[in-house]
């Protein structure tokens, strides 16, 4: 088969429908509204290349001027998915772009009408192109592979447009627009297949990066506070705690809540994690960005401190105290105080492990328990003390 530009309008029509229900079949499943102004853009190109088959029987008007403002328009989709993509703002000047298409309707019917009308849609198409490209510019490498091959493209394809705007208006250049006729327009209809080619296949490993990553950031968090659960602080503990050296000591603070049951018995369990919430809160305020924090599970949250000293784990501990307690006593009004317990270790040397660290700190926690509650149990473990208990 020859690949005249119908048979290239046909490969285009059925490269853009197959993206244009792939991407909307992704958005059903993770309904990130990207993918749908991307399956809409794809869905766009689809008609527009349709439309433009109809100039082969003399319907110039659907066949050209609709069929290049949908393509217009498609690019518009791609802009807006980027923009939503990459959290961009987009300024209401780009909905100008509508009233210069419109505009090329007043162009009188003449032999130039052909190279405007293309040096117009060029250069539309080719803006859009390059804006998008340029919004993914400091988000590529964070993000994906995939979104620096989008960008790329979109940088290539934008380039491509503004050479066929050039063309357009280089003297004694053949373009035809009615007849399919002009080197640039055969170049421009490969050119556009191998496009929607790439540009899916980016679309697609972009937002597939995207929805791995937020689902492993789902699989580390806790549900409720959204701070680390007890799986990622084993997995990211290691490298801070092969860091800690007399120089440098570490410490893990262990903390609970005393009284807890009393606010769920008394007030619901939806009041309980209001407060496991605002605890979380507190400890992310007040949280040093060398530290690692944690729910473990339950009221029970641990934070691992670089860089510690015992006067730095009392300043911490008691701030959190004061902070929960003057909270809690507002909120709830209970038979006796709900406040904070908190064991806490202090060493120099890397651990054994990090469960061995906890058992530690636990053993502070039950101890600062014992001795009354709301009060901070600290074991410093340092060579130069040896092993000295405080408790405050």
């Amino acid at each position: 088969m020859a690949l005249d530009p119908p048979t290239m309008l046909t490969i285009s029509i059925a490269l853009a429908a197959a993206a244009s229900l792939y991407l909307a079949i992704e958005w059903r499943s993770i309904r990130e509204s990207s993918l749908l102004f991307w399956s809409a853009g794809f869905a766009t190109i689809t008609v527009g290349s349709t439309l433009a088959l109809l100039r082969g029987i003399g319907l110039l008007v659907v066949g050209i001027w609709f069929a290049n403002g949908l393509l217009v328009l498609a690019h518009w989709f791609f802009l807006l998915g980027v923009a939503r993509f990459t959290q961009a703002r987009l300024s209401r000047a780009w909905y100008l772009i509508f009233g210069v298409w419109l505009a090329l309707l007043l162009l009188p019917d003449e032999p130039s009408w052909s190279k405007i009308m293309l040096l117009a849609n060029s250069a539309l198409v080719a803006l859009l192109s390059l804006r998008a490209s340029f919004l993914l510019r400091p988000h590529g490498k964070s993000l994906s592979v995939g979104a620096v091959q989008l960008r790329y493209v979109l940088l290539v394809h934008g380039l491509f447009y503004v050479a066929k705007s050039i063309t357009a208006v280089i003297p004694g250049t053949l373009i035809d627009l009615a007849a399919f006729r002009g080197e640039i327009i055969q170049i421009s209809l490969v050119e556009g297949a191998m496009a929607i080619m790439l540009i899916a296949l980016s679309m697609t490993g972009t937002e597939r990066y995207r929805r791995e990553k937020q689902i492993a950031r789902l699989a580390e968090r806790d549900p409720l506070t959204a701070l680390y659960n007890r799986r990622a602080l084993e997995a990211r503990a290691p490298r801070l705690l092969a860091e800690m050296s007399s120089a440098s000591p570490g410490a893990l603070l262990l903390i609970d809540i005393d009284n807890f049951k009393l606010v769920n018995d008394l007030y619901g369990h939806t009041a309980g994690d209001r407060l496991l919430i605002a605890l979380s809160e507190m400890i992310r305020a007040v949280l040093p960005k060398d530290a690692l924090t944690a729910r473990l599970g339950g009221d029970e949250f641990v934070i691992l401190l670089s860089n510690a000293s015992s006067a730095r784990i009392d300043e911490l501990g008691s701030a959190l105290r004061k902070q929960f307690h003057d909270a809690a006593s507002k909120t709830f009004i209970t038979p006796e105080a709900v406040t904070l317990s908190i064991g806490a270790n202090l060493f120099d040397r890397p651990p054994a492990s990090l469960t061995a660290l906890i058992e530690q700190s636990d053993a502070a926690l039950y101890e600062s328990k014992r001795g009354g509650r709301n009060r901070i149990h600290l074991v410093d473990r340092t060579v130069e003390s040896g092993e000295l208990l405080r408790a405050r």
